[in-house]
């Protein structure tokens, strides 16, 4: 009955977002300008050095950043706040009466709203690469980019919801929200390959659950075939599942204790 509920959540957001077509343009246009942006600048970072970046060629760079721009771009980059917002107000406080979980709830409404918007990225950025760089550089390694990207986005929501609930106990979600974006565009790997950064940085990078929402995915689709990404991202989607829930139940009995 509760999967259902959710099922149903997400299928409604999905249509939702489809239905207006105007919201998906714009994030399409913001998607393709970033990533034009980026993708230019790195490959002429690697045409100036031989023809590599920390072992990516510029037709990989640019598989690279139309995937890490999909993972993220897709989704509302201030759910923290709004999230947050919520939370402090009190009005989520109404969402406790339903039987399912708020948490679970409002994972599954944006995971809806984000799908749509994540499979028109991802079309647009497979036409953009091939056009301005040439073919994947791994045709195996892409197939299993598309489900990485799905974990990416739903690790992403979990892990902001678990940074939104820090609002149960501090009014302000703003600077959560942005301390998280930084970790996501740095060490998830979002704005450059984790290769690129110094040794020590990356070896942390690599184990915080940010790599799985920028970087794995383009690492897949870079052409290297490393399918263990998917476990690791797994692995963390389940973790940051745990840590958001135990946040959450907790704030929803402190709300309740404090009469909200």
């Amino acid at each position: 009955m509760i999967v259902r509920a959710l099922v149903v959540s997400a299928t409604t957001s999905a249509r939702r977002t489809l239905a207006q077509p105007g919201g998906v343009a714009v994030t399409l246009f913001f998607y393709l300008a970033v990533v034009a942006v980026l993708s230019t600048l790195w490959r002429t970072a690697a045409a100036a050095n031989d023809g590599l970046v920390a072992g990516y060629s510029a037709v990989a760079l640019t598989w690279y950043v139309a995937t890490t721009e999909a993972a993220t771009v897709s989704l509302d980059t201030r759910l923290i706040e709004s999230t947050g917002e919520d939370i402090a107000s009190g009005s989520i406080a109404v969402e406790l009466l339903r039987p399912a979980s708020v948490l679970a709830v409002r994972v599954a409404i944006e995971v809806g709203r984000g799908l749509p918007r994540l499979g028109a990225c991802a079309a647009i950025g497979v036409i953009y690469s091939s056009f301005v760089a040439g073919p994947a550089p791994g045709g195996l390694a892409l197939l299993l980019a598309a489900p990485s990207l799905v974990l990416a986005i739903a690790c992403n929501l979990v892990a902001q919801h678990a940074f939104a609930a820090v609002s149960f106990w501090v009014r302000d979600a703003r600077a959560t929200w942005f301390l998280y974006q930084k970790l996501v565009f740095i060490v998830g790997g979002m704005l450059l390959p984790l290769e690129v950064l110094p040794d020590a940085l990356r070896q942390v990078a690599l184990v915080l659950p940010f790599m799985a929402m920028a970087y794995a995915p383009a690492r897949l689709a870079s052409g290297h075939l490393e399918p263990h990404l998917l476990v690791v991202q797994l692995a963390w989607l389940v973790g940051l599942g745990a840590l958001a829930a135990v946040t959450f139940a907790r704030g929803e009995r402190r709300l309740q204790v404090a009469g909200g």
